[in-house]
């Protein structure tokens, strides 16, 4: 299923293997490059896969053998699979480049998301990512994670957010190279079932923050 919101086309992708998405996102990195086709977002679900950006450390790696499948987008190591939702966009950045302020809209997007399900998120100096704030449950925790990469000034791979995922994923390794903060979810936070499904159109309400300066 396809959606254009703001000149962005949504791709509702489902459940899809980490590889069969990285290709599928080689594929539209080139097309949009090429000035084939425009700016394009794939959501979906993974089925479950620990990935290791560039600056992952070996001893943010699991230690019990799981596999891990390395890849080229910056950040350090995450879990992505089901009751997460992942969003790929491939969209070209205005010149002059700004990486960081892509990130930035990227983060806004998802702050808005968690706020539209009554989840009060937000950011923390010197972490990517979207947070809830330490309180009497604990420290902070990542609900929302991004990692991206911009090639011939397109960008690929994303953000996920944790809508009702098995948390127990995160133990086996060190997310995001970050031992001193927690990980969460809407569905943990809210204390109510929040799904993918739930999200999913949510999100692509908000896509147009990303393309928006």
């Amino acid at each position: 299923m396809t959606t254009t919101i703001s000149g962005l086309t949504a791709v509702r992708a489902g459940l899809l293997d980490y590889q069969a998405a990285w290709d599928e996102q080689r594929r539209l990195h080139e097309s949009v490059v090429a000035g084939e086709r425009g700016d394009t977002v794939l959501l979906l679900e993974h089925p479950s896969v620990y990935t290791a950006g560039k600056r992952t450390e070996p001893w943010d790696r699991p230690t019990d053998g799981t596999p891990v499948v390395d890849v080229d987008r910056g950040g350090k190591i995450t879990w992505h699979g089901p009751g997460q939702l992942v969003g790929y966009p491939i969209v070209r950045l205005p010149d002059p480049v700004d990486v960081v302020a892509y990130v930035r809209r990227t983060e806004e997007l998802l702050i808005d998301v968690c706020a539209e399900f009554g989840l009060a998120a937000g950011r923390i100096e010197g972490r990517s990512g979207v947070w809830v704030p330490e309180d009497d449950r604990g420290p902070a925790r990542k609900v929302a994670a991004i990692g991206i990469r911009v090639a011939r000034g397109v960008t690929l791979h994303g953000f996920s957010i944790n809508c009702d995922c098995d948390l127990t994923y995160f133990d086996r390794i060190v997310p995001c190279g970050i031992r001193d903060a927690g990980v969460s979810s809407l569905t943990a936070e809210l204390g109510r079932p929040i799904g993918v499904a739930d999200v999913l159109p949510v999100v692509e309400r908000r896509l147009s923050t990303l393309v928006t300066v």
